[in-house]
């Protein structure tokens, strides 16, 4: 049988919606049908940042708890993970949504340059999230952006401050941090697996190469990542219409290596999560 493989949408991210970018859902309403809708094309976990709108001024706990609740209605068994990054908030704001208590929460293990600032993760504020997702029962994916980051991660675990088994997801691509380039990708995949045999990966590429890390994630066995938070382009000359069908180009891209999409509940076991969600 086919091994599956994990798609990850991540449905919004913290780009403003442009002409170029107009199917990115904003409002929890328009997230939380974006997720179904990614979720029926067969994507198994949801990354998911929350924005304010004119029209619903709340708090980003607020929002994340709508978007949370309409997910576990609509999308049985999908994995929920919220982003702790900087747009979430500053400092400890950051991890106010963890005692709602999803899935899985992203937990950068340090600092990187982005395309206009620098995303800051303070030693003091990792151990804090860290923590804070312990504290709740949350997983956290850790966000590698270099090669230290997975050196973190494993020490962050062997000080007790992560519950194994690691899951570690490799972004490349932002520009000016570590570009989609095949000898460092397969040098984060070696060290993973030397420092942590047990942990789980996924590959994230960000913008025009998300094809590519994908087509080397599948290769290599790990899991994948779609969504128009990394790209809004089906390829070169087509923008895409939905979340949705970003999920379906990888589908298809699944069986190219003998892979297949993971279902919820197959995801669940490989990231040693509960067979059901949590409640807050």
């Amino acid at each position: 049988m086919s091994a599956p493989s994990i798609i990850t949408v991540a449905i919004t991210g913290s780009l403003p919606r442009k002409k170029d970018n107009a199917a990115v859902p904003i409002t929890p309403a328009e997230q939380v049908e974006s997720t179904h809708e990614a979720f029926e094309a067969g994507a198994a976990l949801v990354h998911v940042h929350v924005r304010n709108d004119d029209e619903s001024p709340t708090s980003a706990p607020e929002r994340f708890a709508q978007v949370l609740e309409g997910i576990r209605r609509h999308c049985p068994g999908m994995i929920v993970q919220v982003s702790t990054g900087g747009r979430s908030g500053t400092g400890r704001e950051r991890g106010e949504m963890l005692s709602l208590r999803p899935d899985m929460a992203s937990l950068a293990t340090g600092s990187v340059n982005f395309p206009n600032r620098v995303y800051e993760n303070s030693p003091e504020l990792i151990e804090w999230l860290a923590g804070e997702m312990r504290r709740y029962g949350v997983k956290p994916e850790v966000e590698a952006f270099d090669l230290s980051m997975i050196f973190k991660a494993v020490a962050l675990h062997q000080a007790g401050l992560i519950e194994g088994p690691l899951h570690v997801q490799f972004v490349m691509g932002v520009k000016n941090a570590m570009p989609i380039d095949r000898e460092v990708f397969d040098t984060y995949v070696k060290t993973l697996h030397r420092l942590a045999p047990d942990a789980t990966w996924t590959g994230a590429g960000i913008g025009a190469g998300q094809l590519t890390l994908a087509r080397w994630s599948l290769e290599a066995g790990g899991h994948c990542r779609t969504g128009l938070e990394d790209n809004v382009r089906l390829d070169r000359d087509t923008l895409a219409p939905s979340n949705a069908a970003l999920v379906k180009q990888l589908v298809a891209l699944c069986g190219e290596y003998g892979r297949r999409p993971a279902t919820p509940a197959e995801a669940r076991a490989l990231l040693k999560l509960p067979a059901t969600a949590a409640r807050s």
